[in-house]
């Protein structure tokens, strides 16, 4: 059974978790060991102009394995990995689950203060640090600089820490309020992350994926999970601006992309170079963390014509919920699809009974990819993390997400329980405004919030990067007109070069719709 409440584990007693998958052969770290028998000297990283080959990146992990054990670090310890991406910071995280430690992959655009928190509620008991970045964690933990525990040490063997639904990785998200929840996942979690992701793709090792995203975002962790368990390549990409990026799908023949809104708006955007690229070797592209506009969708694949486009919806507490195979994308760009392999995904309402299509309910998910629940936060886990109400007697999570069933079964996003807008009597998701503005020529991304309004009650105000310098706040409203009813026209719309963005890369809503905008 799922155990709901995490405390301090390292002390926990191996019989609260399931025995059943506790062995040495369900720990995230031996995919590493079996492409390092059976494709030694394919590459499993590009950094730069450099080839690492999976047999030098599973020495590399055994290395830092044997570092962090002559520091102390014993099987349950938290070890923070603060460093930006590169091959040395993938050696590090498969070094700390081959120790048998857990890791807590953290941005490393994060300050001191944001540290503290991490550290303290972690309970780390040590940070590996780029050199650059170690004043920023000097006094707060013990810590070693990553080159240090890649060069020298002897090679260390496989641990014979648990395994299976013992943690494997605590990832930090913010939440819509208070500080950021660590969630702690599982070896059995991103083991089945990895193969359901492969599976539905079809990975294989000849595909070579462009790493973009990084790495304390369970997107792009998940992505470095399935190009090890597959055998593929993972091309390391810095830089995010979108020259470099088409420059890197061109140059290294890529074969899958992952990205987040965002990313799509700055690659489709009018004077792009990717429409002069050849970039024949694509044959997808995937999408989460936000509706993928249905303007961009078409812009990608004239762009694109033989690229296929996956859209998937997830939430960190379960990582992946949903996917549209992309030969349904012509029919219903706005769907979130179905539920992955392996997974059940039930709408609900308010009595817990599976609600009839068209009617509108909380998303609840059921398979192997459901989180442990959130690290030391009993109270905030009982909340998400409940029994299933329809008698499995597997744990579930609640989403908070609202959304729809179709007649065939296909699901669409509504918004999120807790963001429901008001205007003129009438409730509304941000998430109907922004994909009815999105539908629009003249917008490429919107983002909708409400201001206190005597009259409507929620005033609707609608953040807007156009799809050309030419596109004005009247246009934009003008089509709001012709389009929407009264309670969902914006009041206001208030033009922007680019959103800011969280670390994970995704919008930064919270930021955007409570600072005074720039244009």
């Amino acid at each position: 059974m799922r155990f709901l409440a995490l405390h301090d584990l390292s002390s926990t007693p191996l019989s609260v978790h399931k025995t059943a998958m506790g062995g040495s052969d369900q720990r995230i770290d031996v995919p590493l060991r079996l492409r390092a028998e059976d494709r030694s000297e394919h590459p499993a990283l590009r950094e730069g102009e450099r080839d690492i080959s999976f047999a030098d990146l599973d020495r590399d992990a055994s290395r830092v394995a044997a570092r962090l054990r002559d520091a102390g670090v014993q099987p349950g310890d938290r070890v923070l990995l603060y460093a930006r991406k590169s091959a040395a910071t993938v050696a590090a995280l498969y070094g700390i689950w081959r120790a048998g430690a857990i890791a807590i992959p953290a941005s490393a655009e994060l300050r001191r203060a944001q540290l503290v928190h991490l550290i303290r509620h972690g309970g780390v008991r040590l940070v590996l640090a780029d050199p650059r970045l170690e004043p920023e964690v000097e006094g707060l933990a013990p810590h070693l600089p990553l080159p240090e525990v890649l060069e020298g040490a002897p090679a260390a063997g496989p641990s014979d820490a648990p395994g299976g639904d013992a943690p494997a990785a605590i990832l930090y998200t913010s939440g819509s309020t208070g500080l950021p929840k660590g969630i702690a996942v599982s070896h059995a979690n991103l083991l089945a992350g990895a193969r359901i992701v492969s599976g539905y793709l079809g990975l294989g090792p000849e595909d070579r994926l462009l790493s973009v995203l990084p790495f304390h975002f369970d997107y792009g962790l998940n992505q470095l999970l399935t190009t090890v368990a597959q055998g593929s390549t993972l091309v390391l990409q810095r830089s995010t601006h979108p020259g470099a990026i088409c420059q890197a799908l061109e140059k290294e023949r890529i074969t899958g992309l992952a990205g987040v809104p965002p990313l799509w708006a700055q690659l489709f955007a009018t004077g792009s170079p990717l429409g002069r690229m050849d970039l024949g070797a694509l044959r997808f592209l995937t999408n989460s963390g936000g509706s993928f506009p249905v303007e961009l969708i078409r812009r990608a694949k004239e762009a694109l014509p033989n690229t296929r486009i996956v859209l998937m919806y997830g939430l960190s507490e379960a990582f992946r919920s949903t996917f549209l195979p992309p030969d349904e994308l012509e029919t219903r760009p706005t769907s979130m699809g179905k539920a992955i392999p392996e997974t059940e995904v039930f709408v609900v309402n308010e009595r817990g009974e599976e609600c009839a299509p068209g009617e509108v309910g909380e998303l609840v998910h059921r398979g192997p990819t459901v989180a442990l629940g959130y690290w030391d936060d009993p109270e905030a886990t009982a909340r998400v993390f409940r029994p299933d109400p329809f008698g499995s007697g597997e744990t579930v999570v609640f989403s908070g997400d609202r959304v729809k069933r179709d007649e065939e079964g296909y699901l669409y996003f509504v918004g999120r329980r807790d963001e429901q807008l008001k205007s003129y009597g009438h409730r509304v998701s941000p998430e109907e405004i922004e994909q009815a503005l999105q539908a629009s020529p003249l917008v490429q991304m919107a983002v909708v919030g409400g201001v206190p309004d005597p009259v409507a009650g929620d005033a609707i105000v609608a953040h807007v990067i156009p799809a050309s310098d030419e596109v004005t706040e009247a246009e934009v409203r003008a089509y709001a007109r012709g389009a929407m009813p009264r309670y969902m026209q914006p009041v206001r719309v208030v033009l922007h070069e680019r959103f800011p963005r969280t670390a994970s890369g995704k919008v930064d809503r919270r930021r955007l719709l409570s600072e005074r905008p720039c244009p």
